[in-house]
């Protein structure tokens, strides 16, 4: 039996229905990216410093219990 294959994007488009999806995803991640700035920073930088694996039991500074 042959696997359909799913995608969320559909084969067959224009070049222009391409580009105007193209730009919207674009106009939408930038207008993401501002609205939500200050938690997407925040959730980046504690990200950065998520244990020690020389001391995996303390918790980075700044961070609550």
């Amino acid at each position: 039996m042959k696997r359909r294959r799913h995608s969320l994007f559909p084969d067959g488009l224009s070049d222009e229905s391409a580009a105007a999806i193209s730009e919207f995803l674009h106009q939408l991640a930038a207008a993401c990216e501002e609205r939500y700035l200050v938690q997407l920073r925040r959730h980046r930088r504690r990200q950065m410093n998520l244990y020690d694996p020389e001391a995996p039991w303390r918790i980075p500074p700044g961070e609550p219990f």
